[in-house]
């Protein structure tokens, strides 16, 4: 068997030890400490917009404490992108709030400004006006940002912007992760960059950075025992991951460019392939980090979705398919949508390739080879 060829793992930049070895020096095995503080001082750099950052365990955690923070309780409406992880939707169902799934647009295949306002204007009839809008860049690309939010604002409806799959990306030069009442990033393994496991919440005002703080850390009073006034949750990330944090953001703009470059590779070689589409920016506007390089395949393809898996498959070659809608989740089947069939149409066409930044030259040739063999 062939060396497995992932796709997405993680890829360390050299310096990630340094960070965590200070911590074990300085004996900062905790929860808090100065890592934790540097990373999210490097993040608050990076994005660019005077923002705050907490970083927290994981980005759904994040998510959960956007929607506490914006006063979501049991019952209530949010909107969500249906064309997206499970991640985005469930910190809504936490609260005993309900998730609204709104369909995608072709472009960008992120949430349809046009389905968002049909769906906003039906709740409202209904006396059920939504508490608010989580927004998806899926797959790194950025969404339609500014028509989303124009809406949003429209009927003053607060966004969460789900960046987890999308820093390093920007939309006419402002940076993904910037433009949501709050927005919230990921660190998973497979991530752009990795703390192994860990997320953030990026917050407009140092206020909301230190209220997340707070419910992050079991919401515990300021008093010399404990006291809780409040509900918390253990969501905090620890120092010895913002450590690798740390020096996963001297390498964030490499791994950025890697990406990009392996996009450019699956480009050229899809171009003269009938029926095969590589996913791509709509226009200038669009600056797309491609975390996932992803294809549709379409009937005219030489070969099926579930044929070009198998072909991969055997030799040891990962891809996934594109995420199945939450509308059609077993979990969500009777929850509201709003669109037509174009995310269930990308689903069941669509295929992510392996996209990490550390494909060495010699992993790419092999899945060239194999494309061009079959082809």
């Amino acid at each position: 068997m062939k060396p497995k060829i992932w796709l997405s793992s993680p890829h360390m930049g050299g310096n990630e030890q340094k960070y965590v070895r200070e911590a074990f020096d300085t004996n900062w095995i905790a929860p808090l400490g100065p890592n934790v503080t540097g990373f999210e001082n490097d993040l608050e750099e990076y994005l660019n917009q005077n923002k705050q950052v907490a970083c927290l365990s994981s980005g759904t955690a994040a998510i959960h404490l956007a929607l506490l923070q914006l006063d979501v309780q049991r019952d209530d409406e949010v909107i969500c992108q249906t064309f997206t992880f499970c991640g985005s939707a469930n910190p809504i169902t936490y609260l005993g709030a309900k998730p609204v799934f709104v369909d995608s647009e072709a472009e960008t295949w992120n949430m349809c400004p046009n389905y968002l306002e049909e769906a906003i204007k039906d709740r409202i009839t209904k006396g059920k006006k939504p508490k608010a809008i989580i927004i998806v860049h899926l797959y790194g690309m950025p969404s339609k940002i500014e028509e989303l939010t124009a809406v949003a604002n429209k009927y003053q409806i607060p966004v969460i912007e789900d960046a987890a799959e999308a820093l390093g990306s920007n939309y006419k030069g402002q940076k993904c992760g910037t433009f949501g009442a709050y927005s919230i990033l990921s660190f998973n393994g497979n991530k752009i960059i990795t703390t192994s496991g860990g997320g953030a919440l990026v917050c407009s005002t140092e206020e909301e950075k230190h209220q997340t703080i707070f419910y992050a850390t079991q919401a515990r009073d300021n008093a010399p025992h404990y006291e809780h006034t409040k509900i918390g949750y253990n969501y905090r990330m620890s120092n010895i991951s913002a450590g690798i944090g740390r020096g996963q953001m001297e390498v964030l703009d490499k791994h950025v460019d890697l990406r990009r470059k392996v996009n450019r590779f699956y480009t050229d070689l899809f171009k003269n392939i009938e029926g095969v589409e590589v996913q791509k920016e709509p226009s200038e506007d669009f600056y797309s980090n491609f975390w996932l390089s992803c294809i549709l395949i379409h009937k005219n393809a030489p070969f099926t979705k579930q044929r070009f898996q198998e072909i991969m498959n055997s030799e040891n070659i990962e891809t996934r398919p594109l995420w199945k809608p939450m509308h059609m989740q077993p979990i969500f089947k009777n929850n509201l949508f709003y669109g037509s069939e174009l995310s269930e149409g990308l689903f069941n066409k669509g295929i992510c390739l392996p996209s990490g930044s550390n494909l060495s030259d010699d992993e790419l040739y092999r899945i060239k080879s194999l494309i061009e063999k079959y082809v």
